[in-house]
C-alpha cells in the first residue's frame, strides 16, 4: 500500500491514496499505522478518495460533496482509529497532496468532509487557507486537567471543542492524560484547548485532541481558540464582513484565524515530507491476512 506523510504546524498525518474507494480501513489498521513506535506514526490518517466512491462509511456527507461538485473526500481518522468530522490542519495537508500530485487544479479546490464541503486556496508565501465553515458558541462547560479544573466555552467548528481561557502560560497545564469532561456534556467527546492572551490579537494555545491525545497543533482547535479570544475581547459575534484575524501560536508553529459565525478562515503551512510503500509482511501482521490482502491491492 502506498502512503505519503505530511504535517501542518507539527500536526502530522499519514496520507493513504484510495481514489476508487477500494480500501475498507479498519480502526485496528489505523491505530497500528499511526503507532509512533511500531508503525509509521501520526496524529491521524487522511484517506484520499473520490466523493462518488467514498463508500458507506462516508454516508450522506460524501453524497452531498459529490452533488456540490467536490471531487475529493477527506476521510479523516484519529490515531486511535475513531472517525472525526473535520481536521483543519489535515485538510490543508490533504489539498497540498492533491495539488502536488496533479489530482486537483485551480486556485481553490473544494473538498468534502463529514462537516460539509470546504474550499482551500493558496495564500501568499505558499501557505494554504481553508474555509472552515461557521463556528458556533453552544454554551459553557469545564474540564479537569490533571489536578486543576478549567472553565471554558463549548464551541462547534464542525466538531466539538471546549476552549478554556487561562491566565497562566499554557505550558503549565497537564495534558498528558485525557481531560475529564462534565458528564453528559459532550457525549461524543471533545477536543480541549487551553489558551492565553499574549498580545494584541494574539493567543497561545495547547490542545488535547479527542482520539489522538496532546498534539503539537489542531486547526479546528485554533479556530475555537480564536473564537474564545474574540468572546473575551467583546468581538463575538462580529458583524458579517467585520471579523478580524487572530494569530494563534501552537507548539508546532503559528496559524492565522479569522473566526466567524458564518465562515471562519484558517491559514497556515502544509508540507508533504515523504512517500513510500508499507511492507506487505508488516501489513499482514498489523492488520490480519484478510485486511492485508485488501490493503496491499491499493495502488
Amino acid at each position: 500500500m502506498r502512503f505519503a506523510k505530511g504535517h501542518g504546524t507539527g500536526n502530522d498525518f499519514v496520507i493513504l491514496p484510495d481514489p476508487d474507494g477500494r480500501l475498507d480501513l479498519s480502526a485496528l489498521a489505523v491505530a497500528r499505522i499511526c503507532d509512533r513506535h511500531a508503525g509509521l506514526g501520526a496524529d491521524g490518517i487522511l484517506r484520499v478518495v473520490r466523493s462518488a466512491a467514498a463508500g458507506p462509511g462516508a454516508g450522506r456527507w460524501a453524497r452531498q460533496a459529490a452533488e456540490q461538485g467536490a471531487e475529493w473526500f477527506m476521510d479523516y481518522r484519529n490515531a486511535d482509529g475513531s472517525v472525526a468530522e473535520m481536521c483543519g490542519n489535515g485538510i490543508r495537508v490533504f489539498v497540498r497532496y492533491l495539488l502536488d500530485n496533479g489530482l486537483a487544479t485551480g486556485p481553490a479546490p473544494a473538498v468534502g468532509t463529514r462537516a460539509g464541503v470546504r474550499v482551500v486556496s493558496q495564500a501568499p508565501g505558499g501557505d494554504l487557507t481553508a474555509q472552515m465553515g461557521p463556528a458556533r458558541v453552544t454554551g459553557t462547560g469545564s474540564a479537569r486537567l490533571g489536578d486543576r479544573s478549567c472553565a471554558g466555552l463549548s464551541i462547534s467548528v464542525g466538531n466539538p471543542h471546549l476552549a478554556c481561557l487561562v491566565d497562566e502560560p499554557v505550558a503549565d497545564f497537564d495534558l498528558t492524560r485525557p481531560p475529564a469532561l462534565e458528564a453528559g456534556q459532550f457525549p461524543a467527546g471533545a477536543n480541549v484547548e487551553v489558551l492565553r492572551l499574549t498580545g494584541d490579537r494574539r493567543v497561545e494555545m495547547r490542545v488535547y485532541e479527542r482520539g489522538s491525545g496532546a498534539t503539537l497543533s489542531c486547526g479546528t482547535g485554533a479556530v475555537a481558540a480564536a473564537v474564545g479570544a474574540a468572546v473575551a475581547a467583546g468581538e463575538w459575534p462580529a458583524q458579517e464582513g467585520s471579523a478580524q484575524a487572530w494569530i494563534v501560536d501552537v507548539p508546532g508553529g503559528r496559524l492565522t484565524v479569522t473566526p466567524s459565525a458564518t465562515d471562519s478562515l484558517l491559514t497556515g503551512p502544509a508540507v508533504i515530507i515523504a512517500a513510500g510503500e508499507l511492507d506487505d509482511a508488516w501489513l499482514r501482521q498489523a492488520s490480519g491476512d484478510e485486511m492485508a490482502a485488501a490493503l496491499s491491492g491499493i495502488a
